[in-house]
């Protein structure tokens, strides 16, 4: 089981921009597509982003679509979502995730999940 860790989450104001970063301990997520996944106050979870094993192939919600972008590192076995025009809808715990042998998206039933970031979009 992946050790997920997620961090850079924060306070920040309407427009602004923040890159969240997902790591794993003790194992390597190049193995794996990693998606981020989003879950506010009182509302379920949602995928926010995907990306493959090789970075070859990402999908976002249509929410974040032109404001968020998914990348990966293998060299440092390190997945980011650059956050920017960020807006008050966006705060929410962000968690990232991956699935058992799947190297592509979408993750369809996450098996191991990180302890989240928060994002708050406050002015």
């Amino acid at each position: 089981q992946l050790q997920i860790v997620e961090s850079g989450g924060g306070l920040v104001q309407p427009g602004g921009s923040l890159r969240l970063s997902c790591t794993a301990s003790g194992f390597t997520l190049n193995y794996y597509a990693i998606g981020w996944f989003r879950q506010a106050p009182g509302k379920e979870r949602e995928g926010v982003s995907c990306i493959s094993s090789t970075g070859g192939t990402t999908s976002y919600v249509d929410s974040v679509k032109g404001r968020f972008t998914i990348s990966r590192d293998n060299a440092k076995s390190t997945v980011y979502l650059q956050m920017n025009s960020l807006k008050p809808e966006d705060t929410a715990v962000y968690y990232c995730a991956a699935e058992s042998r799947r190297v592509s998206c979408p993750i369809r039933v996450a098996t191991d999940w990180g302890q989240g970031t928060q994002v708050t979009v406050h002015s």
